[in-house]
């Protein structure tokens, strides 16, 4: 062929290939408001930063060849606020993103290329799971396993999953390692669809129980955000990559402060009830104390005793792990010990130092917490602060009690510990303690009873433990932020970064 009759055929692949799944199957996802596959990286991305690897790849099979443009995952690298990162854009309109040989490799490249260059992979998840019959028999097992690494999760650069539609097969799994996971409304992620699944358990499945963003928000935890639109999940991935380092050996970025109100100070005052045993929501203590609007909470919907998410000091990113009264009186259960371990998780292997705001009364105890293995998620709790690299902070304000005092940040387990004027650092609460001790009931003497109370206060109290240099601070309230500061000032003279020693953590756990 002539050289202007290969340019002619060139522009024909290559116009053939933007054409995804053809103008009948775009047109009907525009009438359902939904983004396709290239809208979405356009929506995610810098203008005109993405670089395409792998526009001309095809599936393997003579027969699916024809219908197969890009084999139904679009990958290259963009840029996010000016920054590298690698994308796989799943395209449902070819052959449902089916995971095939071909684009299996595309992912291994991006997934490999981001590890060693050191930018974060985004994967815009929709799939119906394998590709058939590429998968079945004797080859279709061949294909499989022969990248040994294809799920090792060592964190070396972050993972986002935003789950975008019908997500099986490599979708999920690649959610499940993720370090953040958003979800737009309407989507399911399972291991298999829910006319797979029905017909394997012999029973009518609905696609939402089986695996909606209900279920994953609330119950099993592996989604951190469920969203209405893709553009807001498309949001969420820039605005949580924005606290993020690009690689596990830099620092993260340092933003612009932005100071909270005047009277964020004073009104933490007004948040925190005087009576020792009202409920508040921490988040409002929380938003007094951070950098303005810079609250990203992680899992709100999942283990709500505990508040986790990033946030911004002085334009410094931290993660925080805050006990929440509103719920369950800030009693502990398993989900929440779970979140927050992969709150400890993701600090450490991104640099981020850890705040805790401390106001719990114990674990939740109880049958179903003991048949969850209860005991077992404290010591990994433990286990996992114990090798946090990265600084911990840990400001008590009212409550601490019992063993999830050093859960919390107690002790040893912080780089520095404050306490507030109204802290209680009791083993249980006074009335309680006076039961257990003394094993007497107010109404049986209440004077005595009332004494008996009142020493136990007296033992818990903040400056008891400042005496014992337990607590290295004990301030005002109203100095949360500026002390805050401070110590992240010297605690990240080394350069803010850590050993990663929780790089290897499982993914769910």
């Amino acid at each position: 062929m002539k050289f202007r009759d290969l340019l002619d055929d060139f522009g024909q692949r290559r116009e053939a290939a933007l054409a995804m799944g053809g103008e009948e199957k775009l047109a009907k996802r525009r009438s359902q408001g939904v983004l396709n596959a290239r809208e979405r990286l356009d929506t995610l991305l810098d203008p005109d930063s993405f670089c395409e690897s792998g526009l001309f790849a095809r599936g393997i099979r003579p027969e699916v060849r024809h219908k197969t443009p890009a084999d139904g995952k679009i990958a290259g690298y963009g840029r996010i606020d000016g920054r590298e990162v690698a994308v796989v854009s799943n395209d449902f309109t070819v052959v449902g993103a089916s995971s095939s040989s071909i684009n299996g490799k595309k992912i291994r490249h991006m997934r490999e290329v981001a590890s060693e260059r050191g930018m974060p992979l985004i994967f815009l998840g929709e799939s119906a799971g394998a590709r058939m019959p590429d998968r079945m028999g004797a080859p279709g097992r061949a294909m499989l396993g022969q990248d040994a690494a294809e799920y090792l999760r060592d964190r070396r650069t972050p993972w986002v999953s935003a789950l975008l539609g019908d997500c099986y097969g490599s979708s999920t799994w690649y959610a499940c390692m993720s370090d953040f996971v958003v979800m737009r409304k309407g989507a399911t992620m399972a291991v298999a669809s829910s006319l797979v699944t029905s017909v394997a358990i012999n029973q009518p499945v609905d696609a939402e129980d089986l695996g909606g963003w209900r279920l994953h928000t609330a119950e099993t935890g592996l989604v951190d955000m469920a969203v209405d639109t893709d553009e807001e999940a498309l949001a969420a991935v820039r605005t949580f990559l924005s606290y993020l380092p690009r690689h596990n050996g830099e620092a993260p970025p340092r933003a612009e402060p932005v100071a909270p109100p005047a009277d964020a100070a004073e009104r933490i005052l007004e948040v925190l009830p005087e009576v020792r045993n009202a409920v508040y929501d921490v988040r409002d203590i929380v938003r007094c104390v951070v950098d303005e609007g810079s609250l990203f909470e992680l899992k709100a919907r999942f283990g709500k005793s505990v508040v986790t998410g990033l946030a911004r000091i002085d334009g410094r990113s931290v993660g925080i792990l805050a006990n929440n009264p509103k719920f369950k009186g800030g009693a502990i259960d398993v989900d929440a010990m779970r979140k927050a371990v992969n709150l400890l998780v993701l600090c450490d292997s991104y640099n981020l130092p850890v705040v805790f705001m401390v106001d719990q009364p114990g674990f939740l105890i109880g049958i179903d917490g003991e048949r969850r293995w209860a005991p077992g998620r404290i010591m990994n709790w433990m286990n996992a602060i114990s090798l946090v690299t990265t600084p911990k902070l840990s400001v008590i304000m009212r409550k601490s009690y019992g063993q999830a005092y050093l859960n919390m940040g107690g002790g040893r387990n912080s780089d520095e510990v404050l306490c507030w004027p109204t802290a209680d650092l009791g083993f249980v609460d006074p009335v309680l303690g006076v039961h257990m001790l003394h094993k007497l009931k107010r109404e049986d003497d209440p004077e005595r009873f009332d004494k008996l109370v009142e020493e136990l206060k007296r033992d818990s109290a903040a400056y008891a433990l400042a005496e014992l240099y337990e607590t290295q601070m004990l301030i005002d309230p109203r100095e949360t932020r500026q002390a805050l500061e401070r110590l992240l000032e010297v605690h990240a003279n080394k350069g803010g970064v850590g050993e990663h020693k929780l790089a290897t953590w499982p993914t769910s756990y």
